[in-house]
């Protein structure tokens, strides 16, 4: 798509799915939908409900009819789960046949950030490892967990790394632990040093567990982390705590024909319905959103909006001032 005004008349809006979900996803996501209104994309909007509160009253936290909008949208928008989060949002990465959870870390100007060379994104497998739900108790008290890491998954999201830094000009860390898991890491790291050596992409290798030192001593010498789902998941949550919090991260998960996007935080019950979460991390997955359809600089635009903000204020109590989320979404939408 190469004029972002436009939108795609020829073949009708494209359809967003909005879920909410529970907890402060109730205040972030109507935040960020308004800033993509406000970019000017011809979007059909559809709302869906998931999450505790569903469950609570429907006796299913993932209704049907929510996971087949999902699976038919163009994108989705999610907010946050709380208890019932599996029960959400794995089903939910399915439904888009997600097979990468795209995760950037960046350090912001204003928000005090304990790393503020941090600029790296995460690129990890999203189907499988310990995530693929295959536990079972074999005895009283012993308990089991199946890891499963298959070359094609490997392979499908090696190939997603490399082709992610080669269109920026960035080079790759393999995140593993093949010294320990020989059989399962090393499937993930031969398969994923073949795949590089089709790219001119410069490439190392890293342990995971030496990485997250590392990673919380020289952030800035990382610029794209290829690494297996549980490693992902863990290692991108310790690169938050480097820039401000989860409440910074955006996030998407790639499928082959739809995606979904949700900021990593979760519910943040303790503030829940107080008015004060922070809408950043939403507002940038939804800059992700677009640019994953095509509009490029209505992507830029928001993250350039959002960015400006968080240097020049107003900002959440979360990054120590005394904002409001709507007082930090007029901002956003100010400037844009």
């Amino acid at each position: 798509m190469t004029d972002d005004s436009a939108g795609t008349a020829a073949d009708g809006p494209e359809r967003i799915v909005v879920i909410p979900g529970d907890g402060i996803g109730k205040e972030v996501v109507p935040a960020a939908r308004e800033v993509l209104e406000a970019v000017g994309p011809d979007f059909e909007f559809e709302e869906a409900d998931a999450g505790d509160a569903v469950k609570a009253e429907t006796g299913e936290a993932l209704p049907e009819e929510t996971r087949d909008l999902a699976a038919n949208a163009d994108a989705t928008l999610f907010g946050a789960a709380g208890e019932t989060a599996a029960d959400v949002i794995i089903p939910l990465r399915r439904a888009v046949d997600s097979f990468a959870n795209v995760r950037p870390v960046r350090a912001y100007p204003g928000t005090d950030a304990l790393q503020p060379g941090t600029d790296l994104v995460f690129v990890r497998e999203n189907t499988e490892g310990v995530y693929a739900g295959h536990e079972s108790e074999i005895a009283p008290g012993v308990t089991t967990l199946t890891r499963v890491v298959t070359e094609s998954a490997s392979e499908e999201i090696a190939r997603y790394g490399f082709e992610y830094a080669a269109e920026r000009g960035s080079r790759v860390t393999i995140a593993h632990k093949a010294n320990v898991m020989r059989t399962t890491d090393g499937l993930f790291l031969d398969t994923a040093r073949r795949v590089g050596a089709e790219y001119d992409v410069d490439a190392d290798e890293a342990l995971m567990d030496a990485l997250a030192m590392h990673l919380v001593q020289r952030p800035e010498e990382y610029d794209v982390v290829v690494c297996p789902n549980l490693a992902g998941d863990v290692l991108s949550d310790l690169a938050a705590g480097l820039v401000g919090g989860l409440g910074l991260l955006p996030s998407a998960n790639v499928g082959d024909e739809r995606a979904l996007f949700e900021p990593v935080h979760g519910t943040a019950p303790d503030i829940a319905g107080q008015g004060v979460a922070n809408p950043s991390a939403v507002m940038l997955s939804a800059a992700m959103l677009l640019e994953y359809l095509g509009y490029d600089d209505a992507g830029e635009r928001v993250r350039s909006a959002v960015t400006a903000t968080l240097e020049s204020g107003p900002h959440t109590p979360d990054l120590g001032g005394d904002a409001t989320t709507s007082d930090v979404t007029e901002a956003v939408l100010a400037k844009l």
